[in-house]
């Protein structure tokens, strides 16, 4: 049973409804009530009580067929007769005004059909079965979309687990959210003759998840009217103090933006431009953010001007015009019709100041624009219709719902793997507080649709699902980036996938995770491995375990991350270096490690000894300004040699023990090794290898480079001599 319905014997008191600004009359619900009473119209004639529904249906879709809306405004009628709401109306009164709501945005003939019969599942003996064969599947769907879920089957989860139906019956259909913003709308203009927790408990819900899905689906006429009804209930003073502002404002004997609409349209009517003025004002809501954000308003301030034009060059020709003719203000311009908002919302925004200093905002749109603006997805019609001839049908064969937009997708996504009702609702609530959508580009030229402020480690979930578990790295704009990155509206993401299956996400993932898909699947793998170590817990020692015949051990004791160029006057098994400097001993420089066939060069260093280098190495260059003279060096007949290798990866998992095989296999001996401790997320290794030959050195680079998580390897090439 309906909230709404009641027992026709205790109507409950009337209170009078909460205060709300609207330019456009309300319809006498009362009126209506008393011509449904009489019962329906003679057959094949349209009821009275529906004709201010047809009225405005009419005015979008002059040649739709209002058949089914009698019929289901007969059905719904003889359903709900005997029933009032608690104001003490005929029920009857409620699903007219919601479909009158929507009648008035352009929603098609089956959205209405549908709204006249949203409550007769919930709240009488109509089953779905019967309305499917009277009105067919689509209006059966509508209808149970928006059906409430019974409180004695699912107790406190009532709620929550309605809106969950609701969402996914939404991801089919936006029309099912259209029916139920509008009911939503009507019941919170007659909210006042309910209780005053009961009042609050209402608004909070439509603030936290109604208002912001009426905003992701464009439903502007819906959304700001809800914004000021929630206002007024949550926080009856600050509404109080707005209407005065507001009322006193509508007193002044001069108004600037009527004079600023005028000098608007002398512009364009010098300028042959055909275009509709309008002042558009503000809403109570937008009237007290203002106020909030400059303090004291002036006239300009309580509305915006309002251009509107045939063609989408007309909106830059009105802009051009403004522009050179009046003073813009060139920070306030935005072009929503080139880059359109995720909402489908599209106007150019500009903003011209007066000589006093006063600044009006100025939007340009397209009469289409416009109603799009006002209706968002109630006035695409039908999304659903069958393609025209010269369009192609999905490769499926399924329908294609144009308007399923990303935060949608995203939602559905997430909402399958949230574990309980109390983790849905809290969940969705966090998610539709934000309220503003990026782009970002896959480098195969795909885009993620993201929340502002999403990271790399949302991208990975939002491409991989939990696939993305095995993310260990990204490359944002072609840079290394860690997966905590704050992505940019526009940026390119390239997400760097590890091989090993038993990749884990990290515990400190979470404080990265903004989106609720990323945080539900990381939550969810947490709490399935609890005794679990995330990539930056990883102990940087290899692991124990099993190891080839042919992989030699790796000693414990560390070299230098920096080593120096002074060590032992020999080094066993490291490539031969020869000089014609007498009794001179050689010896290779440890901060560069030169092997053959590397370039060098030899400086004479105390004790006899020459350090030999690599040419390119800064040492050189440090030690020749310092005066020293290089000797001649060159390489004997041996071709073994000894060098140090720098890597760098992402942390994770068996991964020392991966790359030290791979190095292994490659004909490595490790004669030493040093793992850094992880830094934000990024581990840094130094190993010190003897290899029997120096050619095999380029190979081994290669095969630590394929290790999964090593994104660089290179020689030692230090500063430090």
């Amino acid at each position: 049973m309906s909230a709404e319905a009641t027992n026709p014997a205790s109507p409950g008191p009337v209170a009078p409804t909460v205060p709300r600004r609207k330019a456009r009359p309300r319809i006498d619900l009362r009126r209506l009530g008393r011509a449904a009473l009489l019962g329906p119209a003679a057959r094949d004639r349209l009821p009275d009580a529906i004709g201010h529904v047809a009225e405005a249906h009419r005015a979008h879709h002059p040649d739709a067929d209002l058949e089914p809306l009698r019929r289901a405004y007969v059905l719904a009628e003889s359903s709900h007769r005997g029933q009032m709401r608690k104001s003490g109306e005929p029920y009857i009164t409620h699903p007219l005004a919601v479909t009158l709501i929507l009648a008035e945005l352009g929603a098609e003939t089956t959205t209405l059909t549908a709204s006249l019969l949203h409550d007769t599942v919930e709240d009488t003996d109509v089953t779905l079965d019967q309305v499917g064969e009277q009105f067919g599947a689509e209006v059966r769907y509508l209808v149970d979309g928006v059906t409430k879920l019974e409180k004695v089957d699912y107790g406190a989860a009532a709620e929550p687990e309605t809106f969950r139906k609701m969402l996914v019956a939404t991801g089919n259909d936006v029309r099912v959210m259209s029916i139920k913003l509008a009911d939503r709308l009507h019941n919170m203009r007659t909210l006042g003759v309910m209780r005053p927790e009961k009042q609050a408990r209402i608004a909070k819900v439509t603030r936290d998840v109604l208002i912001p899905l009426a905003e992701r689906l464009g439903v502007q006429a819906l959304k700001t009217e809800l914004e000021d009804l929630v206002f007024a209930i949550l926080h009856p003073e600050e509404y109080a103090r707005t209407r005065e502002m507001i009322v006193d404002n509508t007193a002044r004997s001069d108004d600037p933006l009527a004079e600023i609409a005028d000098e608007v349209r002398g512009v364009l009517r010098e300028a042959d431009i055909t275009a509709e003025v309008l002042i558009r004002p503000r809403h109570f809501v937008s009237v007290h953010r203002v106020a909030r954000k400059r303090g004291r308003l002036r006239g300009t301030d309580f509305g915006r001007v309002l251009v509107l034009v045939n063609e989408d060059a007309d909106c830059y020709g009105v802009l051009g015009e403004l522009h050179t003719c009046m003073t813009p203000v060139v920070s306030e311009f935005k072009d929503f019709i080139a880059v359109p908002k995720f909402n489908l919302y599209q106007s150019l925004h500009t903003a011209v100041a007066r000589a006093d200093g006063q600044v009006a905002e100025v939007l340009i749109r397209t009469h289409q624009m416009h109603k799009v603006a006002e209706a968002g997805v109630v006035a695409l019609g039908n999304p659903y219709a069958p393609p025209a001839e010269d369009q192609h049908h999905a490769a499926d064969g399924e329908r294609v719902d144009p308007t399923r937009p990303g935060w949608l997708s995203r939602l559905l996504d997430w909402q399958e793997a949230a574990p309980d009702p109390d983790t849905f609702w809290s969940t969705l609530r966090e998610d539709l507080a934000q309220d503003r959508e990026i782009t970002v580009f896959r480098p195969d030229g795909g885009t993620l649709g993201l929340p502002e402020g999403a990271t790399c480690v949302d991208a990975a979930y939002a491409q991989y699902g939990e696939d993305a578990h095995a993310c260990i790295g990204a490359r944002v704009n072609g840079r290394l980036a860690t997966l905590s990155t704050v992505l940019k509206d526009g940026d390119t993401v390239q997400l760097l996938m590890g091989q090993d299956p038993a990749s884990e996400p990290s515990r400190e993932w979470l404080e990265h995770a903004h989106t609720p898909g990323a945080r539900i699947a990381i939550q969810r793998w947490l709490a399935t491995h609890p005794a679990a170590t995330g990539p930056e817990e990883a102990s940087p020692a290899p692991e124990a375990r099993t190891e080839p015949p042919s992989r030699p051990p790796v000693p414990q004791s560390d070299v230098p991350s920096r080593p120096a160029a002074d060590g032992p006057a020999a080094r066993p098994g490291a490539a031969n270096a020869v000089t014609d400097l007498p009794g001179a001993t050689v010896r290779l420089a440890g901060c560069c490690t030169p092997v053959p066939p590397d370039e060098i060069t030899g400086f004479a260093v105390r004790g006899g000894v020459v350090t030999v280098h690599r040419v390119e190495c800064p040492g050189v260059e440090r030690m020749k300004s310092g005066g020293r003279a290089d000797v001649d060096v060159r390489w004997g007949d041996t071709t073994a040699c000894r060098v140090t290798l720098f890597a760098e990866s992402f942390g994770r998992p068996h991964l020392l023990a991966d790359l030290t095989e791979a190095m292994a296999l490659e004909g490595a001996e490790i004669v030493s090794a040093t793992v850094e401790p992880p830094s934000r997320q990024r581990v840094r290794h130094t190993y010190t290898v003897q290899l029997p030959d120096a050619a095999l050195l380029p190979a081994l680079m290669r095969a630590m480079r394929n290790v999964p998580g090593v994104y660089d390897v290179s020689r030692a090439q230090t500063p430090g001599v």
